[in-house]
């Protein structure tokens, strides 16, 4: 008797364990969120989509689900009843991801572990935040010399944010190639290098390999870059 319920209870726990690694489950903490509603969503033609929601009432914990089928972008909005919503874009796959954040910060507070993917989107924008950061530096500076009219410091400040803005398309050139075996290279492309000129998306559309280029994201490039040859034609 005693080994028959233990093989139940094995069979139990492997059937529920299948069951989870075929969705995507998000799960969290809202730090000083009591209460508000949690909206799970995703892009499907052109349009973002809610596939689960949560209403908050009291507990900042929760957990939302869906069904997915291979690695892609999904978002984590939140309506904190005060006419203000907020939005984490996250890379997804199948199994657990977990977002910790605050209220007061959502967004720019948000703490996620999940796939490889949200791995190497997680690297690739903590160095962003550097470029960021100095273009906010640059964008103060050439203010200040329009206010005192300075035509040599204007042209230098413009100079320099030139500068930064052509080193960032460079390094997301070059982290997207060096991580052609990934879902985030076609992604990075498509929304960090869609303003670029056509060789540097070339460039990473070229380095991908088959399996990614097949992937959501590596499709969408692809059909990006040859509507752009296609107008200029």
């Amino acid at each position: 008797m005693q080994k028959i319920l233990a093989l139940l209870c094995l069979s139990l726990f492997f059937s529920c364990g299948n069951e989870t690694t075929d969705k995507l489950i998000v799960k969290g903490n809202i730090k000083g969120l009591k209460k508000g509603t949690v909206y799970l969503k995703k892009a499907q033609d052109t349009i973002l989509i809610t596939v689960d929601s949560l209403v908050i009432n009291g507990s900042s914990s929760f957990e939302l689900q869906s069904d997915i089928k291979e690695p892609e972008v999904y978002f984590l909005d939140l309506d904190k009843n005060d006419n203000e919503d907020s939005r984490i874009s996250f890379f997804a796959s199948k199994g657990i991801t977990e977002i910790n954040t605050t209220l007061k910060n959502f967004v720019y507070d948000a703490s996620i572990k999940g796939c490889k993917q949200q791995d190497v989107l997680n690297t690739y924008r903590n160095m962003i935040t550097k470029f960021n950061n100095k273009n906010l530096e640059l964008i103060k500076e050439n203010l200040e010399a329009y206010k005192a009219n300075d035509s040599s410091l204007i042209s230098l400040s413009e100079k320099k944010h030139r500068s930064l803005e052509k080193r960032k398309y460079l390094y997301t050139v070059n982290y997207a190639v060096t991580n052609k075996d990934n879902e985030v290279a076609p992604y990075l492309a498509l929304t960090e290098l869609y303003d670029a000129n056509i060789k540097l998306l070339d460039t990473v559309n070229n380095s991908l390999t088959p399996s990614i280029k097949t992937s959501i994201y590596g499709k969408e490039l692809q059909a990006f870059i040859d509507k752009i040859k296609a107008n200029k034609q």
